[in-house]
């Protein structure tokens, strides 16, 4: 029911044009055309095509890992992957706003827009905004091609020939990455609710709570599982956060196998290249700078309070189970019971919520 408040909570924006915008049709087409001229734009200026050069996309729950994951493979030698941005959902928001992009100066203001405003975060990829965007002005006419050339950039700089994004926020926004890039993988990591929560809790960034924490991850669990029935394995690949700790180099040769590389080494090593691929600004994430941990497995049962871990057990119910977690509770777990849950610690009200989308879009993981 659309009208619940947790519902309402992480309902997700109309993918496609806005009614009443004249000519929106014709230019979110024109924004949108060839698959060849968004995941391999680059390689193709350079004359070194290959069809395993498919851009990779990693996601899941806030907390969940993935900056570690992103590390790592951004160790491999061909996979470059940059420090979180905020510029593809966003574009992707503002689509319409850029006009046409058939005419040059329509993409030269999206080149301005990507590299020139500080809230895109362009400027922590430490690459030439003039040359990148000289190249989107240049580029084929697609929001498409445009965000590649600005990803790609990244990847360059570092001598990699893949190229990537890593947000958590991308989990309830396949289907826009998919408009995008057609040819995308995605990595889903998978962390025990529990540990999120209780990570989230104490974020400087996150002042929504405990139950919005809880619908979160309810959220992110639902909506993920669609897109891997729908996606397949040759595009979506799902490993769980407690797995990748305990068995890095067997975690990560499943990984390297989905996306047709070969496994290194120096993928287990990823504080290696923390201090490259991590603002220091991200003091939240200071432990990818030292080798890997596996006390952070499973410290819910400490963090949270018994009332916390009884309340993820009765709103997640059997997610826990499909995620091969186990309840903190000895009892079977109840049904699934997101719509039951209260907002900010009160009773359920009707009242109108800030959407999943705009919050995670926000949020500074």
């Amino acid at each position: 029911m659309i009208g619940d408040p947790v519902i309402r909570l992480f309902a997700q924006p109309r993918v496609g044009p806005s009614r009443g915008a004249p000519g929106a049709r014709r230019r979110v087409h024109t924004a949108f055309s060839a698959r060849s001229q968004t995941g391999l734009i680059g390689a193709r200026q350079r004359g070194t095509v290959s069809d395993s050069v498919r851009p990779v996309f990693v996601l899941g729950c806030p907390r969940s890992g993935t900056t570690l994951l992103q590390l790592m493979l951004h160790a491999h030698p061909r996979i470059g992957l940059p420090p979180e941005t905020r510029f593809v959902l966003p574009a992707y928001e503002r689509r319409l706003g850029f006009g046409d992009l058939r005419e040059r100066g329509n993409r030269a203001g999206l080149a301005q827009w990507i590299t020139g405003r500080k809230e895109t975060r362009f400027h922590e990829l430490g690459v030439d905004a003039g040359h990148v965007a000289e190249r989107i002005t240049e580029g084929p006419p697609t929001l498409g091609s445009a965000l590649a050339i600005a990803l790609q950039a990244y990847a360059e700089e570092h001598g990699k020939i893949r190229w990537g994004d890593k947000r958590p926020a991308y989990a309830l926004h396949v289907a826009e990455i998919l408009r995008l890039f057609p040819d995308a993988q995605f990595i889903h990591l998978v962390r025990d609710g529990r540990d999120c929560v209780s990570s989230l809790l104490g974020m400087p960034w996150w002042h929504r709570g405990f139950h919005e924490a809880v619908a979160t991850w309810s959220q992110v669990m639902d909506t993920t599982r669609g897109y891997a029935r729908r996606l397949g394995s040759g595009s979506w690949h799902e490993l769980r956060f407690e797995d990748l700790v305990a068995d890095p180099e067997g975690q990560l040769r499943g990984v390297c196998g989905f996306l047709g590389e070969e496994y290194v080494p120096e993928m287990s090593e990823p504080y290696r290249v923390a201090g490259l691929a991590v603002p220091a600004r991200k003091t939240w994430h200071r432990r990818t700078h030292g080798a890997l941990d596996t006390s952070r497995a499973g410290n819910w049962a400490t963090r949270l309070t018994p009332a916390q871990i009884a309340l993820c057990d009765d709103v997640w119910g059997d997610r826990l189970t499909l995620a091969r977690l186990r309840t903190g509770r000895r009892r079977p777990a109840g049904p699934r019971r997101t719509a039951a849950l209260p907002a900010r610690g009160g009773p359920a009200t009707g009242r109108p919520r800030q959407t999943a989308h705009a919050r995670l879009l926000g949020a500074s993981t």
